[in-house]
């Protein structure tokens, strides 16, 4: 399928067209908006599934959804909880999360992904957790984005993950999003690439980006293959 170029061309056509409607604002997990493409939520679960992780970090939590659909699927698998960072949680957004029939197993922070207070707390939280994802949905500069895998990624060990969010942000046409401070060459994807230069201990799981075809995270699945 992956080498079917006019196939994955369409696809990628489409996923540029579908910003005119704002297409991944169109989706809800469980109440809450994900802000997420179906083919991504997909592979999470894949991920989740497969992993059964102590604990689930996020940075970015926006209005809820991806924090409210990690911890159903832990619940689902009885086991872990979910951290959730943003530097502002608004005071709604907040409040629908903590009353929530899942809440008892999310942890919300506010703060900087990237600050000394907060990775400080995530590291308690983490202490004697053998099974942890990462997933790095925050500010999508190439800077801050590698800090956070320089970070959270030594927290991370064999066979779990680390995912990488909107590294498609490369794959689109420059000054593609309007008044960002992210571009081509200066995204979650170029951080990706300079962090995997000095770091033997993760491999871009290559198999999930052509199984996908259309999705926020090319080359943003990160796999740990050694401790």
């Amino acid at each position: 399928m992956n080498k079917d170029t006019k196939f994955v061309t369409a696809g990628n056509n489409w996923f540029q067209d579908s910003w005119n409607y704002e297409y991944i604002y169109h989706f809800t997990w469980l109440g809450l908006p994900i802000i997420q493409l179906p083919q991504d939520i997909i592979a999470l679960q894949e991920i989740i599934w497969k992993v059964k992780p102590d604990l689930i970090i996020e940075t970015g939590v926006a209005r809820g959804g991806s924090v409210i659909f990690s911890a159903s699927l832990l619940h689902l698998l009885g086991c872990g909880e979910v951290v959730g960072i943003d530097i502002d949680i608004r005071k709604n957004n907040r409040r629908t999360i903590e009353n929530h029939p899942l809440s008892k197993k999310i942890t919300l922070i506010e703060g900087s992904s990237i600050s000394k207070k907060v990775i400080n707390r995530v590291q308690k939280i983490a202490k004697n957790k053998k099974r942890i994802l990462v997933f790095l949905d925050s500010h999508h500069s190439h800077d801050h984005v590698l800090k956070e895998l320089k970070l959270y990624s030594p927290l991370v060990r064999k066979g779990s993950y680390l995912v990488v969010f909107d590294t498609m942000i490369e794959e689109f046409p420059k000054n593609f999003f309007k008044n960002r401070p992210w571009n081509v060459g200066n995204n979650p994807q170029t951080a990706v690439h300079e962090f995997l230069k000095g770091n033997s201990r993760f491999k871009i799981d290559k198999s999930i980006d052509k199984k996908l075809v259309i999705s926020s995270n090319p080359s943003g699945f990160l796999k740990c293959t050694k401790n």
